[in-house]
C-alpha cells in the first residue's frame, strides 16, 4: 500500500537544517508547502496552506525559548485537523505536557536527532498526521522517571513497559517485537491497562490515544 502523499509545513531558524530537511521529505514522497523561519511566520503559512502537519521547532526568534511550543498550541486550537510534529534538541517534558494538555491525538514530540534517521522520522508524520502519537523514547523515559500517582501506580512492570511503548506510537505488533513476547500477550496488557485506567470501549473513542494521555498526564513535569 502505497503512503499518501503528505503536504508539509515546516519551521526551523537554522537555513542549512530547514533546506535540509526539504531535501529529505521530498525525496520521501512529502510535499513541503512552506517553510518558516520564526513562530509569526509559521501561524500565516498554516493559515494560508492547511498542511496535513506542521514540523516545528521549539526553540525559535526571537528569544529561542518557547515561540515554536507556543505556535503549536495556537495551531492544535485553531486548526485542529492539522498534526502538530515538534523537534528539539533537548528533553523538554514540560513544553511536552503543554502540548499534549488538550489530547494526545496528531501530536508527536522528537529529539532532531531522530531526524537523520529518516524511515523513522517520516513514520512518525504519517503517524501524526492520521491523528496517532509519536513520541520519542527519550521523552517517555523522562517521563516514566518523574513522580506517579493515580491509576499508573497499579500497573505491573510490564504493563508499564507495554504502555511506555504505546506512548511512542508503536502498535501492538511492535510492542510484541520490541518485547520478545506474543501479540496475544500484548493485547491481553492493552486490555488491562485500559480497564484500569478506567476506559472503556466505545465506537469514538481511542483508548490507546485516551491512555497516552492519562499517562503523560501523570508524569512529573
Amino acid at each position: 500500500m502505497t503512503e499518501r502523499r503528505l503536504r508539509v509545513v515546516l519551521a526551523e531558524d537554522s537555513v542549512v537544517l530547514r533546506d535540509g530537511m526539504v531535501e529529505l521529505l521530498g525525496a520521501r514522497g512529502c510535499e513541503v508547502v512552506a517553510t518558516a523561519g520564526t513562530a509569526a511566520e509559521l501561524l500565516d503559512a498554516v493559515g494560508a496552506h492547511r498542511p496535513d502537519v506542521a514540523v516545528v521547532d521549539i526553540r525559535m526568534p526571537p528569544t529561542h525559548t518557547d515561540e515554536g511550543i507556543r505556535a503549536a498550541v495556537g495551531i492544535r486550537a485553531d486548526h485542529p485537523g492539522v498534526g502538530i510534529l515538534v523537534f528539539s534538541q533537548h528533553i523538554e517534558t514540560v513544553w511536552a505536557a503543554r502540548l499534549l494538555a488538550d489530547g494526545a491525538a496528531g501530536v508527536g514530540y522528537l529529539l532532531k536527532e531522530r531526524v537523520a534517521r529518516t524511515d523513522e522520522f517520516v513514520e512518525a508524520l504519517h503517524r501524526v498526521a492520521d491523528g496517532g502519537t509519536a513520541l520519542d523514547p527519550e521523552v517517555v523515559a523522562g517521563l516514566m522517571r518523574g513522580g506517579r500517582r493515580g491509576p499508573v501506580d497499579s500497573l505491573t512492570p510490564r504493563e508499564r513497559e507495554v504502555l511506555e511503548l504505546m506512548a511512542q506510537g508503536r502498535s501492538n505488533r511492535a510492542v510484541a517485537a520490541s518485547l520478545a513476547v506474543s501479540e496475544r500477550a500484548v493485547e491481553k496488557h492493552v486490555a488491562a491497562v485500559f480497564a484500569k485506567f478506567g476506559l472503556r470501549a466505545t465506537d469514538t473513542d481511542n483508548r490507546r490515544v485516551k491512555a497516552v494521555l492519562a499517562f503523560l498526564a501523570e508524569g512529573g513535569a
